[in-house]
């Protein structure tokens, strides 16, 4: 040990055994201690405080050097030092996952030659294979609940979880988001088993001390450790979502893993990274731990999908323009574009052009953050609303519904020997805006499924069909009774992935 570059603080002073002499311990950073005699009769009854060794090292002479005993950690200084006590506590509830699916892939005859299979891509036989795939969980009840990502395990057909003492569970898929990427499974025949307690993820600050859990590469289960360094971030991907950022290293296979702070408990789920190389570079993403605690609720209340709050609202970022033409001192909060008559939001007074400065106590600066607030309290909380307008800042409360199923969305399936025999289709509403995934907006008539003779002609699922041989469709009485028409040529207006189309085909 160079004790010339460590610094000590001396915790106690007593008389030596000889004259003249003082006792001296001092505790080393590495919890390992040094009893040093002889101090020196300058030094007689001073205690010392953060006296660097190397002064000390001028005017003592050391006598028998004695280690104090070894001990784990039990403060927040000692975790400073290791980060053992965390580990042993939270890694026997992260497990690892394996998981399998069938996929059908077509099998090129010009094998695999770039240049031929970008004119002849839906050429070949078809043949089954199967797709595996590697991640992490985390255990949440003891009765076998774990929390992983949808991206793992949300398409597999087989699922297997190996805990940290190596045993198995078979396990299924209770409930699975895609858009948060989170996936509710059940180990089956599981009962007694350790798991983690979930931290409220508000309360979580940027420089926190983290560790990431997981199995990183298949290597096995191992643990990083970083800090906190970003929050609410949403410019993630495509923009979706709203998350914790951490330097901690997360490496592919570390996805649906745990990120704990130095309490043992979850903040997060690992989900994300940025990466031009495949490995970590210091920029990772996890699910904060209250989304994924009421992801969690729904599911064990007999949920198989995540159902979100309905706010009936649009909105923009205030960027500094805007602030300035609002007459604010800064940029911050939503500014609501439209309100749909039966919003909560409407029915506790906000309009379009006000701006939602917080929700249930804290900010809310993008429809991202706006977004994840309402998901995370659920339906049914009400939540405090501070909004600012023309007339001053306000207050109020609004209810968190689910979407309402009005108008009827009056679902049909054509069975008939008509032109769309197969085509299953809805009216809709904001219920199915949600399902769908539409914007608030739209009305109409969407094809839920297509089989038979309508995936034949092209329609597939998500299409939003508009016209049926120049005639509106509006409600899906329009769609069946158009369809039944006799007619030879026909023509379906419709909307595809925001795109407007027209599909034409003969019978």
């Amino acid at each position: 040990m160079d004790l010339g570059m460590a610094r000590a603080n001396v915790v106690g002073v007593g008389r030596a055994c000889r004259p003249g002499g003082v006792v001296f311990a001092v505790r080393w950073w590495h919890t390992r201690g040094l009893i040093l005699p002889d101090a020196g009769c300058f030094m007689r009854g001073i205690v010392l405080r953060d006296v660097v060794a190397g002064v000390l090292l001028s005017c003592l002479s050391f006598g028998p050097v004695v280690a104090e005993e070894i001990r784990p950690p039990t403060s927040r200084e000692d975790i400073a030092i290791s980060f053992s006590p965390v580990v042993k506590a939270a890694t026997p509830a992260v497990v690892n996952i394996y998981a399998s699916r069938v996929v059908a892939e077509r099998v090129s005859p010009f094998a695999g030659d770039p240049f031929f299979d970008q004119f002849f891509q839906d050429f070949g036989q078809v043949q089954p294979r199967v797709q595996n795939s590697l991640g992490s969980g985390v255990i949440v009840s003891g009765d076998g609940i774990v929390v992983s990502n949808y991206h793992v395990v949300g398409q597999a057909t087989e699922i297997r979880v190996v805990l940290n003492d190596r045993r198995e569970y078979a396990a299924e898929v209770i409930l699975g988001d895609e858009e948060s990427d989170l996936a509710i499974l059940r180990l089956n025949g599981a009962k007694d088993l350790p798991a983690l307690s979930f931290r409220d993820s508000d309360s979580v600050e940027v420089g926190d001390l983290v560790l990431a859990i997981g199995n990183p590469f298949g290597v096995g289960q191992t643990v990083s450790s970083g800090i906190v360094s970003g929050l609410a971030r949403s410019s993630v991907g495509q923009g979706r979502g709203y998350f914790i950022q951490t330097d901690a290293a997360i490496n592919p296979g570390n996805s649906g893993g745990a990120l704990v702070d130095m309490q043992g408990r979850l903040v997060g789920i690992n989900t994300a990274i940025l990466t031009r190389s495949g490995g970590s570079n210091g920029i990772g993403f996890a699910i904060p731990s209250n989304l994924v605690q009421t992801v969690v609720r729904q599911a064990e209340a007999g949920a198989n999908r995540f159902q979100r709050p309905w706010a009936g609202v649009t909105g923009q970022a205030m960027d500094a323009a805007m602030a300035e033409a609002l007459g604010l001192d800064r940029p911050d909060g939503v500014v609501l574009s439209e309100i749909h008559p039966e919003s909560p939001f409407a029915k506790a007074g906000l309009r379009p052009g006000d701006v939602v400065l917080s929700l249930d106590g804290a900010p809310t600066n993008t429809p991202q953050e706006m977004i994840f607030r309402l998901a995370a309290r659920g339906i049914g909380a009400t939540v405090p609303v501070t909004y600012f307008n023309a007339s001053g800042a306000h207050a109020a409360d609004v209810m968190l519904v689910a979407p309402p199923d009005t108008p009827p969305r009056e679902a049909v399936t054509i069975t008939a020997d008509v032109a769309l025999r197969g085509l299953s289709a809805a009216r809709i509403n904001p219920a199915v805006q949600a399902e769908m995934g539409l914007p608030m907006g739209q009305t109409g008539v969407i094809a839920t499924a297509a089989e038979d003779l309508a995936a034949r002609i092209g329609l597939q699922a998500g299409d939003i069909i508009l016209a049926v041989n120049g005639q509106p469709v509006e409600t899906t009485a329009d769609l069946t009774r158009i369809a039944a028409e006799p007619s030879r040529r026909w023509a379906i207006d419709l909307i595809r992935q925001g795109r407007k189309m027209q599909l034409q085909f003969r019978l």
